[in-house]
């Protein structure tokens, strides 16, 4: 196989695509994960925090680090702030996505790329396939409390997400996570079957 493939991986929160995501570094795949991107873009990136500042206040930022708690209290409660914090981390995230992607096809014939925001952020156009997990809302709600967040940011965080019915209508393979870790291990396998992929 000679094509270069690039996979997005994507999902509500809670469904287990970072779960589906670490197998493909189990497998030995070259994995990008968009939060990761988005994490370091606004610690590191003088413009970044400059804009940031800006829109969100000199509180946005503790010891020069991002005050995510903070941050997080504010986006997540308000769906235009977070549309500005998007706006401003987005086209960066983006244009790493691809400069990473080019860098590991001189390598590897496919890559992952994990991002809860595929369709939110209008990143379908970087991949030649988008793998959408998902989950019954109990489990993912279940699986969020176990991890320590509360009920009350997990709705605000969904509330925040375009609904698996519409991701569904635009993924190009669909599995579901209800049951355990083998049994997500096994539609992995299927998808690399289905990609003609080998391991």
């Amino acid at each position: 196989m000679n094509k270069k493939i690039s996979v997005g991986i994507t999902g509500s929160i809670g469904s287990g695509k970072s779960e589906f995501t670490r197998l493909a570094e189990q497998y030995g795949f070259p994995v990008i994960k968009a939060d990761d991107l988005s994490k370091e873009i606004l610690a590191k990136n003088p413009e970044v925090k400059k804009q940031v500042i800006k829109r969100f206040g000199s509180e946005a930022y503790l010891n020069n680090q991002p005050n995510k708690k903070y941050l997080a209290q504010i986006v997540f409660s308000n769906p235009i702030k977070l549309r500005e914090l998007e706006r401003i981390l987005h086209p960066l995230v983006i244009k790493e996505i691809e400069k990473q992607k080019k860098e590991i096809f001189k390598k590897h014939n496919i890559l992952f790329v994990e991002s809860a925001l595929i369709y939110e952020a209008d990143l379908e156009k970087l991949f030649d396939f988008v793998v959408l997990i998902t989950a019954h809302r109990d489990i993912r709600l279940k699986r969020k409390l176990a991890q320590g967040m509360t009920e009350d940011d997990f709705i605000k965080r969904e509330m925040n997400q375009i609904p698996d019915e519409e991701k569904r209508k635009r993924a190009d393979f669909i599995f579901l996570n209800d049951g355990s870790l083998d049994e997500l291990k096994t539609r992995f396998n299927l998808l690399l079957t289905l990609l003609s992929v080998k391991n």
